[in-house]
């Protein structure tokens, strides 16, 4: 039976009748106030026209500044965070003082949170306003990947010690299920994790188990913790799209290229899924086998465009310019964009010597201790190279090892501060609370290289992994390492839920599985005909580079797996999004 395919239009028809409902209930014209968190993520479901057919007089950005809106009602979107409702108690108290008398509504995604009213109150404009919740859950990004949008989770939930986004999360895959059928059979690893499967099976016992006519389209949830698998976004991106979010930065599936790629003086935005046939093509390809392909493309299309010279009658003229000629076009726009940003990332490579960087990253992966990788990456610190793509070999450097010898990580520690300024001591004592750049701990040595050794995470043969036909996950760091997430995956899909309890006991984590029917119970694994489609759930974000190699396992299988996370990252968002201090 083949793994049915979930429709994910039905998640945008029910965000965008939530919206609706919050629009609605402020009756005539208003002014809708956005957090800019949030800007990206509801171009996924609206557009300026449909806002405005449901009486959106104009659009802002919510922001500090005095804001000059000229409708009589309001309503402000934003996250349940500090600094936002504090911007807004600044823009009822800026009316007030000025005479002007308006109706306020603030609508906070994905939940209004007791300590955004005790703000409002302090502010004095509790009174003033109504609140209200807007369920923003998975967003699609594309037809096999889902995020949350919730970049900071790792900082609310691992360093301030605030479960809030768990229940997100847990609520999330309660709707999904309320749309696609309970999900029989649940694995997680991690403390988060185990939480999380928890907080949904509470929700499945209140609610009951939600059964679609035709059967689940989802048969089976894995559930991994970032935290049991920091090595990978620490690591350099090589596949297309991973370049190309590490160099432009991707956000809520959307990339901004600017005159350096457009060769015009605007910048273009484009939205990078399936519909983009040229970027469907090449996202999960090796970057060295990309512009090959896309030369080729050209090519191709050129040859397109030369058809026309051979058209006899008006018949195939009108056929061509129906069937063919709007094709080529968008092919064409998105193989001249496409080409700019690789060229654009070339230059750039070369510049940073990305070759140099990418030995000292596979040293590491594999162990090997020489000196020179220890300079290398001093000479990064005193260089002053990017802050936070430093931080990623110190953090590679430590996690590897079970941490740094104490006198060498203190002497590290000291020139990254005195380089970069001590703005980052909070940042160190972050990631030492995650445990991402410690000094040495015997409890820790070794881990990594049980692990290597246990799910065989650097291949022997790293040159003989072939990047342009790849078979092995490897492939998505240039066959020097396969990400510890992807292994976890494939050998639980595999052997079911003594993968995760022999990972269990070997990283000092939780673990956690549920079977929600008694059929399923007499099977070890998951790879039966009605579980041939998975969803695979990133508590802490995940990066393009596990997206890839989730896909080529996927077809490796036979599955339909699909990516579902907090946020879609890469090392420099993970590391800034620790380093952001908390508003107060």
């Amino acid at each position: 039976m083949a793994a049915q395919r979930p429709k994910f239009a039905d998640l945008r028809i029910i965000t965008r009748d939530r919206l609706v409902d919050i629009l609605e209930s402020v009756p005539e014209m208003k002014d809708l106030v956005l957090d800019p968190q949030l800007m990206k993520p509801l171009d996924h479901f609206t557009g300026a026209s449909f806002l405005k057919e449901h009486g959106v007089n104009k659009i802002f950005k919510l922001e500090g500044d005095r804001l000059d809106a000229v409708c009589d009602k309001r309503i402000y979107l934003l996250r349940p965070e500090l600094l936002p409702t504090k911007f807004v108690a600044d823009h009822v108290n800026n009316d007030k003082k000025s005479g002007k008398r308006r109706s306020y509504k603030i609508v906070y995604v994905p939940k209004k949170l007791h300590i955004c009213e005790m703000i409002l109150e302090q502010e004095g404009v509790y009174g003033d306003v109504s609140l209200d919740e807007f369920q923003l859950e998975f967003i699609p990004l594309d037809e096999d990947i889902l995020t949350l949008e919730l970049p900071s989770f790792l900082k609310d939930y691992v360093l301030e010690g605030d479960q809030t986004p768990l229940s997100f999360v847990a609520r999330a895959l309660a709707t999904l299920q309320q749309l696609y059928g309970a999900i029989p059979v649940v694995y997680g690893l991690g403390n988060c994790a185990k939480m999380v499967g928890e907080l949904v099976r509470n929700i499945l016992d209140e609610e009951g188990e939600y059964k679609p006519i035709d059967g689940p389209d989802i048969g089976s949830l894995v559930l991994i913790d970032r935290g049991v698998d920091f090595v990978t976004p620490m690591c350099s991106q090589v596949t297309y799209a991973g370049v190309v979010d590490d160099t432009f930065g991707i956000k809520s599936g959307v990339v901004e290229f600017g005159p350096e790629v457009t060769g015009k003086d605007k910048t273009t935005k484009m939205l990078l899924n399936d519909q983009d046939k040229v970027f469907c093509d090449i996202r999960d390809r090796h970057f060295s086998n990309v512009f090959g392909y896309l030369s080729q493309k050209t090519k191709e299309v050129q040859s397109g465009y030369d058809k026309r010279q051979h058209l006899s009658t008006v018949s195939d003229m009108r056929q061509y310019v129906s069937d063919e000629l709007r094709g080529l076009r968008q092919q064409h726009t998105g193989l001249t964009i496409h080409i700019g940003a690789c060229e654009f990332v070339l230059k750039t490579k070369t510049k940073e010597n990305f070759e140099r960087r990418l030995r000292a990253e596979h040293d590491l992966l594999e162990l090997i201790e020489d000196k020179e990788d220890v300079d290398y990456i001093e000479d990064c610190i005193i260089k002053r190279a990017n802050p936070y793509k430093t931080l990623q070999l110190l953090c590679l450097f430590s996690l590897t090892r079970g941490g740094v010898e104490p006198k060498l990580c203190q002497t590290l520690r000291h020139r990254f501060l005195q380089s970069f300024g001590h703005e980052y001591m909070l940042t160190f004592s972050a990631l030492k609370q995650l445990g991402l750049f410690t000094e040495l701990e015997p409890q820790r040595k070794g881990m990594f290289k049980i692990l290597n050794k246990r799910l065989n995470l650097i291949p022997k043969d790293a040159d003989k992994i072939d990047l342009k036909n790849p078979k092995q996950m490897a492939y998505v760091f240039s066959g020097a390492y396969t990400p510890i997430s992807c292994k976890l995956v494939e050998q639980v899909l595999l052997s079911g839920m003594p993968t995760f309890e022999e990972m269990s006991r070997l990283l000092g984590v939780a673990s956690f599985s549920s079977r929600m029917t008694p059929s399923a119970r007499s099977h070890t694994s998951m790879n039966d005909a009605g579980s041939k489609c998975t969803l695979v759930m990133f508590l802490g974000g995940c990066t393009f580079s596990e997206i890839s190699a989730i896909r080529l396992l996927s077809n490796r299988l036979g599955y339909r797996i699909i990516v579902a996370a907090t946020a879609i990252l890469n090392g420099t968002r993970l590391l800034e999004s620790i380093s952001t201090p908390k508003e107060s």
